[in-house]
């Protein structure tokens, strides 16, 4: 009867509703595929940028131990914790290591892995300058097995990630380090030394120079310049030489915040060593009466590392509208550069 009315009336036929749903699903169901898709990736975007952000964030100043719980004054103590303090802090900070990461978001960041860089590179050398120096009374002395086993595993490759993973050997060298520090304030004399002398603690600040020298010239090739070539300087005048008389030293756009970084990781650790420094080197010091060279050292690098109030790196021309961060890390490191130099010559003076 119902069709037949339809069919007087001229209506079109009925189509049954599942008929009419099932031919209706396909496009719907494709769109809210692509809209649940891109709500999916929106919420890991969002995500993965507050995960980066709060793994990116520069590290306070440490708390420099002047003497182990014990309270005895112990010449050392301050810097071997001081160093593990700062390997420990590559290696428990959130998102742990991230100059190894495979994973997002610590695959994508780069400034905290140029930051550990920096550090872990300072941490290098005073690893080095610990065995070869400040544990040996002389240059036949027997150098320690525990120094030696930390700086061998320091120099592990700080991008890998596989056979061995950076963080196993780095932990290998916390270790280590531990048990020279347990030695070096047990008591006894015969198990572990610190010679706290001038002579070792110009060996340090040579390494220091040579650092600082190139990270403020990296840093101040951000503008792009060209510099008169001075790789022959000092040698025979008569000396072949194919190089150019000047060259033009730029860094990449992109490895201008790369760099900043990797400064601010190295004035930061540095800023630790030298304070600790203070401590076990303290008679040196007033001997020689350089203590207020050393802290000019120290506030050089605490004034460049004072916050960043700026959410990137501006990499403006030297006297331009906009600022350049670069510069002005590289004017804080090349004075503190200058204040090595003088505190070394002191050290030289009889």
């Amino acid at each position: 009867m119902i069709e037949t009315i339809r069919s007087w009336l001229r209506l079109p036929p009925r189509v049954p509703k599942t008929t009419a749903a099932a031919t209706a699903a396909p496009g719907r169901g494709w769109r809210w595929k692509l809209r649940a898709g891109g709500l999916v990736a929106l919420v890991l975007a969002v995500f993965f940028s507050v995960l980066g952000f709060y793994w990116s964030r520069e590290p306070s100043v440490l708390w420099v131990n002047e003497k182990p719980p014990t309270g005895q004054v112990v010449p050392g103590y301050a810097t071997v914790d001081t160093l593990t303090q700062v390997v420990s802090w590559m290696l428990d900070k959130p998102g742990g290591l991230l100059s190894n990461d495979m994973m997002p978001p610590g695959v994508w960041l780069d400034n905290m892995p140029s930051f550990e860089r920096g550090a872990l590179t300072q941490s290098r050398d005073l690893a080095r300058i610990l065995r070869n120096y400040y544990s040996r009374s002389q240059s036949q002395s027997t150098e320690d097995p525990d120094l030696a086993t930390a700086e061998a595993a320091l120099n592990t490759d700080h991008e890998s990630w596989f056979f061995p993973p950076a963080e196993t050997k780095y932990n290998e060298a916390l270790a280590a380090l531990d048990r020279y520090k347990a030695r070096l304030i047990d008591g006894n004399p015969n198990d572990a030394q610190f010679y706290a002398r001038a002579d070792n603690l110009r060996e340090w600040l040579a390494v220091v120079e040579l650092r600082l020298g190139n990270l403020s010239q990296r840093l101040s090739a951000s503008v792009g310049q060209e510099r008169v070539n001075t790789d022959f300087a000092g040698a025979p005048a008569s000396q072949p030489s194919n190089l150019p008389p000047e060259v033009l030293v730029k860094t990449p756009y992109f490895k201008v915040d790369d760099v900043f970084y990797e400064g601010r990781g190295t004035a930061w650790a540095l800023l630790l060593f030298l304070r600790s420094a203070q401590f076990d080197f303290q008679g040196v010091l007033e001997d020689k009466n350089a203590v207020v060279s050393l802290r000019q050292i120290i506030r050089e690098l605490e004034e460049g590392l004072k916050p960043i109030h700026s959410p990137i790196i501006m990499n403006g021309q030297g006297f331009g509208m906009f600022p350049n961060h670069s510069l002005v890390l590289a004017s804080y490191l090349s004075r503190a550069h200058s204040a090595v130099i003088d505190l070394r010559e002191l050290l030289e003076r009889g």
